[in-house]
């Protein structure tokens, strides 16, 4: 099994800075694909960025592309998100997550993803 923990969450103005970690543990995820989800209050879950096992390949939702940047170090078996000139826009919790699969294809849909973090609160105010 895995165990995803999400850290650095909190409550930031409008332009501001945040680097969310997710240190991973059990069984090893080095060789997978992971993400990061994020869900508002009374939305669907959604991808944000996701990351091959090398670190090489990343994809964006285009609604961070240019904001957010994805990166992992495998030697820590941890994933961060930081995460650039916040916007209201951008509150929600926010989920790591890895792929069951060593198929190295980054996907965006939730169900593709196997393992998942506790979720981290970002608050962007205006």
């Amino acid at each position: 099994q895995v165990q995803l923990v999400e850290s650095g969450g909190g409550l930031v103005q409008a332009g501001g800075s945040l680097r969310l970690a997710c240190a991973a543990s059990g069984r090893t995820v080095s060789n997978h694909v992971m993400g990061w989800f994020r869900q508002a209050p009374g939305k669907e879950r959604e991808f944000v960025a996701g990351i091959s096992w090398s670190g090489i390949t990343t994809r964006y939702a285009d609604s961070v592309k240019g904001r957010f940047t994805i990166s992992r170090d495998n030697a820590k078996n941890t994933m961060y998100l930081q995460m650039n000139s916040l916007k209201p826009q951008d509150t929600a919790v926010y989920y790591c997550a890895a792929r069951g699969t060593t198929i190295p294809v980054i996907t965006t849909t939730p169900s593709t993803f196997d393992y998942w973090g506790q979720g981290a609160q970002v608050t962007v105010s205006s």
